[in-house]
């Protein structure tokens, strides 16, 4: 499975990265494979493996404030590794098909 998340901390104001870094540790140091961007961070693996890492970045979002925001989405398939990697190389292979146009 693969689940994007995002982990906000409330009423510490804007400047947030401190406390989103210490999420984005907590699934590095996991050793799932996963993938960090502007607005979420996607960890792949079986669901046993995954939920416990999602539980523990937001724990180490709660050390910097005492209410967390959490969107989770999830695409669970069975039979599918290294799914963070081959939906990306299917959209850039349909791009490169339609040329330097886009079309």
């Amino acid at each position: 499975m693969i689940a994007a998340f995002s982990v906000t901390p409330l009423g510490i104001g804007e400047d947030v990265g401190e406390a989103v870094a210490a999420a984005v540790r907590v699934v590095r140091a996991s050793g799932l494979p996963n993938r960090t961007d502007a607005m979420f961070t996607s960890i792949e693996g079986e669901w046993d493996e995954v939920m416990p890492v999602i539980k523990a970045a937001i724990e180490a979002v709660k050390v910097h404030s005492n209410r967390v925001s959490t969107v989770i989405k999830i695409d669970d398939r069975a039979g599918v590794t290294d799914g963070l990697t081959a939906k990306v190389a299917s959209v850039e292979r349909h791009l490169a098909a339609d040329g330097p146009s886009g079309r």
